[in-house]
């Protein structure tokens, strides 16, 4: 019997829920080599400064880094090459037609393996926060660890 693979590899993307407003979110599988899925089960990858476009019908995520692989020989991957996401017909048109509208991207904002050991991205439909609103969060985030100081206390 197979052993389930017990990883808990969780690489958020923490610059997305500041920057952005997360409007509806989806899981993708992702296509990688065999030393990237290495990379990413010793947690050697990063989302910070990454994107999705879309081209000729597919969900492309651009600018993700996951480190070489150490013991990789030649057949080592590139640390920052375009990885193609796997998604339903029908969740890649909402993606689409939410991203031709102005004012929307589609970001990156966690990347995790699942209990069958396979790599998987959630990407967001965001929409840009202005200078205000991320002064809010700020504020809603520090309120909310006064509060929870206080209950602590008591």
């Amino acid at each position: 019997m197979k052993e389930k693979i017990s990883n808990n590899i969780q690489i958020k993307n923490k610059r997305a829920t500041f920057d952005y407003e997360l409007l509806d979110t989806f899981t993708a599988g992702i296509v990688l080599t065999g030393t990237e899925i290495k990379s990413i089960r010793l947690g050697k990858a990063s989302l910070v400064d990454t994107f999705c476009i879309v081209e000729k019908g597919e969900l492309w995520v651009k600018n993700m880094y996951v480190a070489e692989y150490f013991y990789g020989t030649y057949n080592n991957h590139t640390a920052r090459r375009d990885r193609k996401l796997l998604l339903t017909k029908k969740e890649l048109r909402k993606i689409e037609t939410a991203a031709r509208n102005n004012g929307f991207t589609i970001i990156p904002t966690r990347l995790f393996i699942n209990d069958k050991g396979l790599a998987k991205v959630i990407v967001a439909i965001a929409k840009g926060k202005k200078e205000y609103d991320k002064r809010d969060s700020i504020k809603e985030r520090d309120d909310r660890r006064e509060m929870d100081r206080a209950f602590k206390r008591n």
